[in-house]
């Protein structure tokens, strides 16, 4: 290209902006103009950047599964005394531990990809034009409704969730292998006993209604809590710290409505999981444990 045809298309991309358009491609190639530092970018950019967020997502959802179910395996599997020769956690550790899940979830993915780490709920509440300029955590699909976050990106941060949490789960199943074995009783012996500690299963006084309204009340607090923490208008947490009040308001739903359910809350947390455990021997009997 000559100098005379670069100062052309530059002046052109400047007084399209200028204009209040959004930066087009210029002939597939990505630079910046010089002029206001603006940036041109390549045909395939988009698909880049969304692969980059779709990592984003599945390594905070990885991270969330390793930390949260980790913490699950060592509090029960340590009350076996063949495994270990004092209990090490309790509930309050187990609250504590998926606190701090969400919230390292969340401070891993949250620059790239929003931290939605959660299907149903996910990170993306601010409006559309702000999304890139504050990447606070909230929940997907509810984000997509209210919040202005593209449909069209909701798949590829469905999936991704989906296959971290199964990945996570898998690392969590392979370090605690072993213990998992004498908990249970012998080499491949694979029931409930042990299947809740990485799904979800609900108290056997719990009718499918109850279940159902339990888990949708945790849900609820912590959209609310997401809306809240992230309106502007209202008090919104400091930059860098949507995680600190996400782990405050985990626990706090973990402590006061998880007994009966097990605060599932995250649909890929309890999914991805129960793929896994239905994997590696556990067979059928997590899908149909309430029949």
């Amino acid at each position: 290209m000559s100098r005379h045809q670069s100062s052309t298309s530059v002046h052109s991309v400047t007084k399209y902006q200028n204009q209040g358009h959004d930066i087009p491609e210029l002939n597939g190639a990505s630079s910046r103009t010089g002029q206001g530092n603006a940036t041109v970018h390549n045909w395939w950019w988009p698909y880049k950047q969304l692969l980059r967020e779709s990592a984003a997502e599945f390594a905070g959802t990885m991270l969330l599964m390793i930390v949260g179910l980790g913490v699950n395996c060592q509090a029960v599997l340590s009350s076996d005394r063949a495994v270990s020769a004092s209990p090490k956690g309790d509930w309050i550790s187990v609250s504590l531990g998926w606190g701090a899940a969400i919230a390292l979830g969340v401070w891993v993915s949250g620059g790239i990809s929003g931290g939605h780490i959660n299907p149903a709920v996910g990170p993306s509440l601010l409006p559309a034009q702000a999304q890139h300029a504050d990447h606070s955590s909230q929940v997907t699909l509810a984000m997509a409704t209210w919040r202005g976050f593209p449909w069209k990106k909701v798949p590829a941060y469905c999936f991704a969730q989906l296959m971290g949490a199964i990945v996570g789960a898998a690392i969590v199943y392979a370090n605690y292998f072993h213990a998992i074995d004498i908990f249970e009783g012998g080499r491949g012996i694979r029931t409930l006993k042990t299947a809740g500690l990485f799904s979800t299963f609900a108290a056997d006084y719990m009718t499918n209604v109850s279940a159902f309204f339990s888990e949708f009340l945790a849900t609820a607090i912590l959209v609310l809590v997401i809306l809240a923490i992230t309106d502007k208008g209202n008090s919104p947490a400091p930059a860098g710290l949507v995680p600190l009040a996400l782990f405050i308001t985990f626990v706090g739903i973990s402590t006061g409505l998880g007994m009966n359910t097990g605060f599932g809350i995250n649909p890929a947390r309890d999914f991805g999981p129960r793929l896994l455990t239905s994997m590696v021997g556990y067979g059928k009997a997590v899908y149909t444990f309430r029949k």
